[in-house]
């Protein structure tokens, strides 16, 4: 039989702006030589169809909002888009499709937490930010702007309910596994970017990392490009995470892989095409872009929705 091969892009938080991803794509497509097969999105896409809309953060308002020419048919994405939710969604029209829905022609929501099997890769996913003193209490519907806001944080069953899946090759998360940042230091990997704080992520998609130990990690959230793998030790399986930076330029805010059969076999950054891992080589900080910007030690865009107590 023929070898299966896809080429696969990550992107950091869209913020609504699909328009630069559909090109981003077009580039990346046109330096690899094919096209791309499906773009896989780590939430805050910020689906609304009004910039403006009140149910949107008075700092996100300013951003486009650029999903209503999708959802009238004035555009139509050319590859599929999937997605997860972050802390920044309309999550009014995402509450009625907690297992997902297509929202226009090519672009779908995946859910709040699941697997699924896209083009022969299978892809788990948590949607959300880690709050813990909603983590057991139900969700409601997001009719006012404090549940919507509780909206953007994942519960309890939804964590479960992935916890237990195994073979993934994606594990689509919002929010950073902690401890990601203590791993790299202690790698020690000569690098010339400030590393953000230690505390960045929480400790359930950490949990679900170690647990589901799937091939590759993709998170957003913190709008930084970051580079770590986890396992290894005594045989133990390697997960690869990329954290993505947020859509303003595609250098750290797109990773691409391809896969063979169900297989990475290489991947990189931005849509210049350029391979910054191939299989069998190490996975950490030195894969991340060269020309990218330091990494500065600061609070992760979002941190102020989160419940400490």
């Amino acid at each position: 039989m023929p070898t299966q091969t896809l080429l696969i892009a990550g992107v950091g938080d869209i913020h609504g702006r699909f328009h630069r991803v559909e090109e981003w794509m077009d580039g990346l497509g046109k330096a690899r030589g094919r096209p791309v097969d499906m773009v896989l999105a780590v939430g805050d896409v910020e689906a609304f169809r009004r910039a403006d809309d009140q149910r949107r953060k008075m700092t996100k308002r300013l951003m486009p909002a650029e999903f209503a020419e999708y959802a009238d048919g004035q555009r139509q994405m050319k590859r599929p888009l999937y997605f997860i939710g972050g802390n920044n969604e309309d999550f009014e029209a995402l509450h009625d499709a907690q297992d997902g829905l297509e929202l226009a022609p090519q672009v779908y929501y995946l859910g709040r937490a699941g697997i699924q099997t896209l083009q022969g890769l299978r892809v788990a996913y948590l949607s959300g930010i880690h709050a813990p003193r909603f983590y057991e209490q139900p969700l409601k519907r997001p009719r006012a702007l404090d549940t919507a806001k509780q909206a953007g944080y994942f519960r309890g069953p939804e964590v479960e309910r992935v916890m237990h899946v195994r073979d993934v090759d994606i594990l689509l998360v919002h929010e950073w596994p902690r401890g990601i940042v203590q791993r790299a230091r202690d790698e020690n990997v000569p690098t010339a970017r400030a590393l953000p704080s230690y505390w960045i992520g929480n400790p359930i998609t950490r949990r679900l990392a170690d647990t589901l130990r799937p091939k590759w990690m993709l998170c957003g959230h913190s709008h930084k490009g970051f580079a770590v793998s986890l396992g290894g030790e005594g045989g133990r399986p390697v997960t690869r995470i990329a954290c993505l930076d947020q859509a303003t330029r595609p250098d750290e805010a797109v990773f691409w892989l391809e896969f063979e059969d169900r297989e990475p076999v290489r991947g990189g950054w931005g849509i210049s095409g350029e391979v910054a891992w191939q299989s069998g080589a190490p996975w950490n900080l030195q894969s991340l872009p060269v020309t990218g910007p330091p990494m500065a030690s600061a609070q992760p865009e979002g941190d102020e929705d989160r419940e400490m107590g």
